[in-house]
This record gives C-alpha cells, structure tokens and sequence, in this order.
C-alpha cells in the first residue's frame, strides 16, 4: 500500500543533508542495503557516511545503520553518527514490528519521512515466549505507521525478494528507488547492484519487483478459498480408523465440525488413532451440555483447548518435530539452500529436571521426582542445556529414536501428570452454572504453552487463575473478571499485574 499525507517544505537547517535510517533484523542483509544506498549516493557525486548500532541479540539481534548524503561541495561536511527523533527524512524497515520500532522512537515524522517497510513478520523471542498468543499486533502498527508517516510504503518485501530468488534488501532498494525519495535516476540504483557482484540477476529481479510496488502500490490480497483438505496416505489399517474418526466429527452440530476437525487431527497426529478417539469421547462430555442457542461456543471452544492440552509438548514430541522431513525442507527454503550449499543446524535443548523425570516409566518418574538428591543430580547433569548438530548423522538419529517413542509415550510419568491435571480441568471447567464463565475457563488453557521453563511458567499462572473460580462462581460478571485475570497473566511474564488481578478478585471475598 502507498499512503501519502501533504508534502511540507523541507527543512532549511537540513541544508540540503539527506538523512536515511535502516531498521533491520540480523540476516536480513541491512549491512548491503546500507552499503548499496552509500555506493548509489556517491556515484551520483555525493558525499556519503554510513554507521551501524547493533542491537540486542534478540530478534536474531536487530540494528540500526544510518546513513547521511550531500552533493559534494567544497568544505567537507560533519556527519552525524546515529539517528535523531524528528529528525530522519528516509525510514527503512525491513520487517513490521520493525516499522513499530521506527515510529515508537520518534525517527518517523508527517513533516518530513518516507517509511518504506515490509509487512511480513519475523517473530521476535519475547513473542514466542509470551504466555498463550503474545504475537504483536500488526494491523495497530500499520495504522500508527500512517499517521506518523509523510508517505507510507508497505509491502511483503520478503515474498517480493524469495520470489524472485533473492534476498529481502533487494526488495526493499527497489522500493526506495521506486519511492524517488532520493534525487536518483533508477540506473544509478541497478548500477550499484552490478558493482557488487554477488547474486546480480536475482537482486535486480527483486529491485525491479520492490520498484514496481513503490510505484504502483499491491492491491490487497484477495481472501483466499478455504484450502481443499489434505489427502491423508498411510497403511490400509490406520486409514480406516481415521475415517472412522472423521465419521463421528461429520455427526457433530455443524458450527464445531471445523475446530473439532483440526483438533482431532492434531492429537492423532501427536499420538494415533486410539488417542484421538479419547479426545472425541472427551469432546462430547462438553457437547452435552451445549446449545444452538449459543451456536456451541462451549463446543468450539472445548474443541481447540482439548486438544492443545492433549497434544502436551514432552521431549518425545520435541524430538519429533525437531527431525521431521517437512521441517529440513522449510528450513532449507527459508535459507535459500541449493545443492551446492551445506548447511549446518543446531539445536538447543535445555530440559528441566522434571523434563527428564517426566520421561521415565510412570512409577520410577514419580519415585525420582520426590527424591530431591536425584533431581539434583538430574539438574546437574542437564541444567546447563546440549547443543547438537542434527545436521550430523549421530545427532539425528538420537533425537529420531527418541521422537518415535510414541507407543512409549503413554506409560510415562509425564503423561500420568498431564491426564490428572487434564481431568482437573475439565471437571473445573463443568462445575459453574454460568455459559460464559465456562466457555472463560476452557479459554484459560492459553495459559499453557511449550515445555521446559515456558512450561512451568505458564502453568504456574494457569493454576493461579483457576484457583479464582471458587471466589467468581455465581456472581453475574464472573466470566468478565475471569477474562481480565487471564489477560492480566498474558500481558506480564513477570506476573505483576496477575498479583494486582488476583488481589482485587480476593476483596469480592471479604466484602
């Protein structure tokens, strides 16, 4: 999208100083985009500086390169060395959180700056560790970005790049020449592409891509169909149970079917057939007690938080994931990787104590895990976290032997744990009266995500929460208090606003 408020005259003290800033996340190529920028800006016989600012080493570690350009003149000019609030006539985000970035520190200004950013999302650390769905909000930032911006130019940069085989800088210098911000012709822009050397074709298929985009904006995407379902293959035997299974989905009230379905197929896929037939079994528990009237809201809900918690992320389920054929070959896309490239990955694992208690045989887990010298001895052994290459052969098939412990699965002491505090919570979840206040208590299980440390922490918070029904229960707005708690738990990993939640929740008692 190209969005464009009223043009003001530039600033006489800028004398004639173009100042430009890239926002970038490390891998994104921000370094030859700046450097493109500056060879561009001194072809054309300006004088030209450019500097960096590391970031954090989160988001793959984001930075700052900026860049400052004048014509040449006879008194050499004193550049700045970083960005100043209000004071950026060029933006470049090579991300959309990167572009909130940009405007929450002030580089972007509806008197003077150009922002040119990409609207695809690369999800920061903090995102994925936030309790249930901590994905920032994009569409708030594109609309912050329009009122903050002079001109606005959006698009998915990096599908106009891979598209092309290329690279997202690519894309985005494209763009910039596309936008005329700066006083070159789009020659000058190609020109400094060829001079690199590397990837020349591909870049300048992207340029060309990002510079049409610039021009002539991207109409929004069409809403797309709903997907056809995906042919299922496998032993004669297996098929005939999961259509079974699809059977008794296909007899359920019509407005579940569709979350029922995804949540079966994630469970089956978790476990087998037989595991999936339980989730169903456990599904029509809820449904009894369902309405059209309230076009099974309860059910819908049910149906996707049944099967998040049944689909538990253990060691087991990691490994598996971790060594799936589909994942190589996304990573591998993602990479850009080529016959002639080798890529090496590595793998983090930092199981807790418990991880590996959980993964002994029902008996021995819990025996270990009440024995605390075992568990100290458990946390020394594994507490400091193993990195492995599962790009080597041994790595690999450890983790492969150890994802297909599937049949294993259901007799550790683990999964002894999940069940009980599954069967807790429905049971939690069936005792109130009110219709809302139950459909809030199922949505509680967002609470709960990944293993290890995400794990616990967010079980923490998830017991905390629950614990409230008792002081909730039969009060005419128990279900809008319990939202609030639950929001109040995902909006602070700390759990200081859950405290000031729970300690206004707990005055209802005393008054």
């Amino acid at each position: 999208m190209n969005f464009v408020l009223p043009q003001n005259n530039a600033d006489a003290k800028v004398d004639g100083i173009l100042k430009l800033a890239v926002m970038a996340v490390g891998g994104q190529g921000g370094g030859v985009l700046a450097s493109w920028i500056e060879a561009t800006a001194r072809a054309q016989g300006y004088a030209c500086q450019t500097t960096s600012v590391a970031g954090v080493a989160q988001r793959t570690g984001s930075t700052i390169y900026y860049i400052e350009m004048a014509p040449q003149s006879g008194n050499a000019p004193v550049f700045a060395l970083a960005p100043s609030a209000g004071d950026v006539d060029v933006m470049l985000a090579a991300e959309m959180m990167e572009v909130g970035r940009a405007v929450m520190r002030g580089f972007v200004t509806p008197d003077r700056t150009t922002l040119i950013g990409s609207t695809h999302r690369a999800l920061a650390v903090s995102e994925k560790t936030m309790p249930g769905d901590g994905i920032a909000n994009a569409p708030e930032v594109q609309a912050a970005a329009e009122l903050a911006a002079q001109r606005l130019i959006l698009a998915d940069m990096d599908r106009l790049a891979t598209d092309q085989g290329s690279v997202i800088s690519a894309s985005i210098f494209g763009a910039l020449a596309g936008s005329e911000a700066l006083p070159f012709p789009r020659a000058a822009y190609e020109e400094a592409i060829r001079a690199s050397g590397k990837g020349v074709e591909a870049s300048l298929r992207a340029f060309d891509a990002g510079y049409t985009a610039a021009r002539d904006g991207i109409a929004a995407p069409e809403r797309q169909a709903k997907p056809a379902p995906r042919k299922i293959t496998g032993p004669a035997t297996q098929l005939r149970e999961w259509e079974g299974l699809l059977a008794r989905v296909h007899t359920l009230p019509e407005p579940v079917q569709e979350m029922v379905e995804a949540g079966l197929a994630k469970v089956v896929d978790f476990q087998d057939c037989a595991y999936g037939s339980l989730y169903l079994d456990r599904l029509a528990q809820v449904l009894k007690d369902d309405t059209a009237e309230r076009n099974y809201e309860l059910g819908t809900v049910a149906a996707k938080y049944i099967a998040n918690a049944m689909a538990y992320d253990d060691i087991i389920r990691v490994a598996d994931l971790k060594t799936r054929a589909t994942r190589t070959a996304r990573i591998d896309a993602e990479m850009g990787k080529t016959d002639a490239h080798v890529l090496q990955l590595t793998e983090y694992f930092h199981p807790r104590a418990e991880e590996i208690a959980g993964l002994l045989p029902a008996a021995l887990g819990a025996r270990t895990q009440a024995n605390p010298a075992r568990m100290a001895r458990l946390d020394k052994w594994f507490g400091k976290g193993r990195r492995l290459r599962t790009d080597s052969l041994r790595a690999f098939v450890m983790l492969h032997v150890l994802g297909g412990l599937k049949g294993y699965r259901l007799r550790t002491y683990r999964h002894q744990l999940e069940v009980a505090h599954l069967e807790a919570w429905l049971k939690a979840c069936a005792a109130p009266a009110q219709y809302d206040l139950r459909v809030e208590l199922f949505k509680n299980r967002r609470l709960i995500k990944g293993y290890s440390d995400t794990h616990a922490r967010g079980l923490s918070k998830f017991d905390r929460v629950m614990e409230m029904v008792h002081v909730l229960d039969g009060r005419p707005d128990a279900a809008e208090w319990m939202a609030r708690l639950r929001e109040a738990a995902l909006q602070d990993p700390e759990g200081k606003a859950l405290d000031g939640a729970i300690k206004t929740v707990k005055s209802f008692a005393s008054n």
